[in-house]
């Protein structure tokens, strides 16, 4: 019996190496985030831009003065996000073109659990570049209700992670970094550009609005739309902007499902690719 109880006591260690491993791999990329002060300050500036300039001079287009800045903030919330979400993937990539992750590859780890340490990071690094972001929801017309607040960082700590884990599968498959950022921005662009995040998917043709509803990014920003559209004073001013593209509109839990769905489709996929030796 003294020989087993040894080895059954060492049985957890394992997963308390992985769980281990995982919290640093997270911790470093909060650390890298924090201290990148111009980082801080680009998470702002672009948002800002969006949402005073581009928000203003559209106005024309609603009867409310906020009424095109309300409209226009869930896809300003969600371009933060994926901006940091790429950020992580430009960090992995970098992390092996710098010979760093052939350093964290000989751990005693699996290779998987480094990749999930690393979404996890850039998930929150990016939910947080968002939380700053919904400091600017005065100049919106959002109303600063704790409730609406906390509703919106969930759903955008799911999209974050869900894009996160998307531009993981690219940065495990792309081994040079100029490569994975024009391959993002070939894809991403016209992602955001057809998911209402900029302007309404009212009046699209209708090849187009199947186009739109195969994005999943449409469904990450009506997603932030129907909750600020809950609280926001000008929701009636916004309504005409907000039509479907195509069919009834779909409920938030079935978009929060997609999201989910994308998130663990795509973590599963970049998990399976990168637990592969090279």
């Amino acid at each position: 019996m003294r020989g087993e109880s040894p080895r059954m006591r060492a049985e957890p260690a394992p997963v308390r190496g992985e769980l281990r491993a995982a919290r640093v791999v997270w911790q470093r990329e909060l650390i890298r985030f924090l201290r990148n002060r111009g980082r801080l300050a680009m998470t702002l500036l672009q948002p800002v831009l969006y949402l005073l300039v581009l928000g203003t001079g559209m106005s024309g287009l609603s009867t409310a003065s906020t009424g095109f800045r309300t409209y226009l903030f869930p896809g300003v919330l969600l371009m933060t996000v994926q901006t940091g979400a790429v950020s992580a993937g430009v960090s992995l990539v970098w992390d092996r073109e710098m010979g760093f992750l052939r350093e964290m590859l000989v751990a005693p780890v699996r290779r998987g659990t480094l990749l999930l340490g690393k979404c996890a990071g850039g998930a929150t690094v990016a939910t947080c570049q968002g939380a700053v972001v919904l400091g600017l929801a005065a100049a919106a017309g959002v109303p600063y209700d704790p409730a609406l607040l906390a509703t919106l960082v969930g759903e955008l700590a799911v999209a974050a992670l869900a894009l996160t884990a998307f531009t993981s599968v690219a940065a495990v498959c792309l081994t040079r970094l100029q490569t994975f950022q024009a391959v993002m921005g070939f894809a991403l662009t016209p992602m955001l550009f057809l998911s209402g995040a900029l302007f309404p998917l009212s009046g699209l043709p209708s090849w187009l609005g199947a186009v739109c509803l195969a994005d999943p990014l449409t469904y990450a920003v009506d997603l932030l739309r129907h909750t600020v559209t809950q609280y926001a004073p000008a929701h009636s001013a916004t309504a005409p902007l907000t039509a479907w593209p195509l069919g009834p509109r779909p409920s938030p839990a079935l978009e929060l499902t997609a999201l989910t769905t994308l998130g663990a489709l795509s973590l599963t996929l970049a998990t399976h690719r990168f637990a592969r030796p090279k």
